[in-house]
């Protein structure tokens, strides 16, 4: 059945609000379970059951766990909840076979993240985009998501639940996709987040849980040095993104105000001495913004900015919103731009935008519903 705009719609999960005082399951690791289970004089195995069932199976429900004990199961009942997104509003497939969903937390804001196919024979392994805040203190000026403002941090148990929310979406396709890859490149920037993204991170690589390579991580930011350097030291061993997006200081500025406390020179600096592990390198984000950053005197800058660094370059042309006052440059200068960066020997890329018809891609994660009440949507059952 169609919600509003051509949405699926889908009846309440099976959570209790993260306003309960209660521990959410979601958020914790297997020490934290075992810490917290020790104090109720139950051993430790029983938080890597726990855990393994939360985060390993993805259920929502306390009986689903088989293997434990009746009794067990109503402690856990009675003094946990499960945590995570409260709905799944809608579920949006655009025609390129990405899915953008429309997340309500407990609390009624909305957040968005985009599920997209990989390229030619690994179209079926899919990445999601995932969502760190509620809105965006950056305010980039190209992008949709910061004009709607900031409204509060995304918790551990919110930033895990949308991958594992994508992978069960996924499960229940049954068509052979599966969730490869995650980038935090949705809504908000994660290095202003570390205190609930480092948690989630670790939570998302435990062999028991998800079991995502770190490698197929990428935490993206527009450089937020003091969040740059707990994420290094964190040891999640995840890759990293820069939004760079201008070669000078002041340019930068003009288009990410933000960069005015963390200066170009002192980002480059600090990706070079960031820990690369296994033949890694850091990619280098650049939107395309027709007659702003595009001339070839800015594709040769961006050479000399990131000499000495183990690099790939990911060239996006702007996508267009009526809001904003930028436009997408002609194919041909976003080629001739590429080109000049490749001719250094620098991997360069071009992300040519998925999700354009859902308003799901790069930059348009608008959150147009998120203080909206859903009044008059019928909502079905999600299974």
């Amino acid at each position: 059945m169609q919600g509003l705009g051509g949405l699926r719609y889908h009846t309440r999960m099976n959570v209790t609000p993260s306003t309960d005082p209660k521990p959410r399951l979601r958020a914790l690791s297997q020490e934290e379970l075992v810490s917290f289970l020790a104090g109720h004089n139950f051993p430790a195995f029983r938080a890597k059951q726990v855990f393994h069932w939360v985060q390993k199976k993805g259920i929502r429900d306390f009986d689903s766990m088989r293997n434990v004990p009746k009794e067990f199961r109503a402690f856990l009942a009675e003094h946990t909840c499960f945590g995570g997104v409260e709905q799944v509003l809608a579920e949006k497939p655009s025609a390129d076979s990405s899915v953008k969903f429309l997340f309500q937390l407990a609390d009624g804001r909305k957040v968005e993240s985009v599920l997209m196919p990989g390229a030619g024979a690994d179209r079926e392994k899919m990445t999601l985009c995932v969502s760190s805040q509620v809105g965006c203190a950056v305010d980039c000026k190209f992008c949709v998501t910061g004009k709607n403002g900031f409204f509060r941090q995304m918790t551990v148990d919110e930033i895990v639940d949308q991958a594992l929310y994508a992978r069960h979406y996924l499960t229940q396709q049954n068509d052979g996709r599966i969730l490869r890859n995650l980038v935090f490149m949705g809504m908000g920037e994660p290095l202003l987040n570390t205190e609930n993204l480092l948690p989630a991170l670790r939570i998302l690589i435990d062999h028991e849980g998800m079991d995502l390579s770190p490698r197929r991580i990428t935490v993206s930011t527009s450089g937020i040095l003091p969040g740059l350097d707990e994420l290094a030291r964190s040891g999640t061993d995840v890759m990293l993104a820069i939004s760079l997006n201008a070669t000078t200081q002041e340019e930068r500025e003009t288009i990410m105000p933000i960069t005015r406390r963390y200066p170009l020179d002192e980002l480059l600096a600090a990706c070079r001495r960031y820990p690369l592990r296994g033949g890694s390198r850091i990619t280098f984000e650049y939107v395309l913004l027709a007659g702003v950053n595009d001339s070839l005197r800015h594709a040769r800058q961006i050479i000399r900015l990131v000499h000495g660094i183990p690099t790939k370059v990911n060239i996006i042309p702007f996508n267009p919103d009526p809001s904003l006052p930028y436009q997408r440059p002609a194919d041909n200068v976003v080629e001739e731009f590429s080109e000049t960066i490749r001719a250094a020997n620098i991997t360069c890329n071009i992300r040519w935008s998925k999700a354009l018809d859902v308003s799901g891609a790069c930059g348009q994660l608008a959150g147009q519903y998120r203080q909206k009440t859903a009044a008059g949507v019928v909502v079905l059952p999600r299974e």
